[in-house]
């Protein structure tokens, strides 16, 4: 499943996220839980400039939390900050403040001995699309204020919002870089829901996420569609699941497409159980 998705404004973000990194004191990386090797955008370290950075663990709800410890006891250990958060319920986000003062302590310190005491300090955020950075900001402004949406390339601009009076964050575009090389890496990003639904076969999709799920969490599958022995073929285990929720069409044949829809509607939204595909040391 070889999957390439790099539209033309993504270009124009790159583009204006190297002009105002100079304007921002840190950077913050919103990362999806379930993935946060895939979920991260590998030009990132070359944009930032060697920033003071933060990551977000985002959707920590649909997560493992053994894998998400894990994760944040990794990306701390690499010198980031680290917030574990579910932008839906708002799960975390009040210590957002606190870890960028935490992360910026020094310079904060600096800032006060030279009578710098009420300078605003400026973040970035950044992520690839539909992995939560709007969600995020709304959660943190109080209020529905930034466009968001359960699909990718909704945000197109640069936007500032004043948390405080001492703190302002840069809301940015969904980004991806222009070539995935990891067939892997493709597919587990476009089961999240960051790469445009009208380029991909969400059949063949939804075949890759029962190979997966086989694979890591066979349980999941068989709780939520109680199938006691999931076939090997991921083509039969489809129709399984068709079959155990009454996706029948004329004369008892599956209706394929409306599983392969719920499968992954049901996998998006959480419904199948918490699930991390990537943990520390093993991707």
């Amino acid at each position: 499943m070889n999957i390439q998705w790099y539209p033309g404004h993504m270009t124009k973000t790159r583009r204006m996220i190297a002009e105002q990194i100079k304007n921002v004191d840190a950077v913050c990386e919103i990362l999806d839980a379930r993935i946060p090797v895939s979920s991260r955008n590998p030009d990132v370290d070359e944009l930032t400039a060697g920033k003071p950075r933060m990551v977000v663990l985002n959707r920590v709800d649909q997560a493992d939390p053994e894998g998400t410890k894990r994760w944040a006891e990794h990306f701390r250990a690499k010198g980031y900050a680290v917030l574990e958060s579910d932008a839906k319920s708002g799960v975390g986000t009040a210590k957002f403040a606190g870890a960028v003062r935490e992360l910026l302590a020094d310079k904060l310190r600096a800032y006060a001995e030279k009578g710098m005491t009420g300078r605003v300090v400026r973040v970035m955020i950044l992520g690839i699309p539909n992995v939560g950075k709007s969600a995020i900001l709304n959660r943190l402004i109080g209020e529905k204020r930034l466009k968001e949406g359960n699909k990718p390339g909704v945000t197109r601009g640069l936007t500032w919002v004043r948390l405080s009076p001492y703190l302002e964050c840069m809301d940015s575009p969904g980004l991806l870089w222009p070539k995935i090389h990891d067939e892997r890496t493709g597919a587990v990003i476009a089961l999240i829901g960051s790469v445009r639904q009208e380029i991909l076969d969400e059949e063949e999709l939804a075949y890759y996420l029962i190979r997966l799920l086989s694979e890591v969490r066979p349980d999941l599958l068989r709780d939520r569609y109680g199938i006691e022995e999931i076939p090997e073929d991921a083509y039969e285990a489809l129709q399984e699941i068709c079959r155990k929720r009454g996706f029948l069409m004329r004369g008892g044949v599956a209706d394929v497409e409306r599983g392969c829809k719920t499968l992954l509607e049901e996998f998006r939204n959480g419904k199948l159980g918490t699930i991390t595909f990537e943990l520390p040391g093993e991707v």
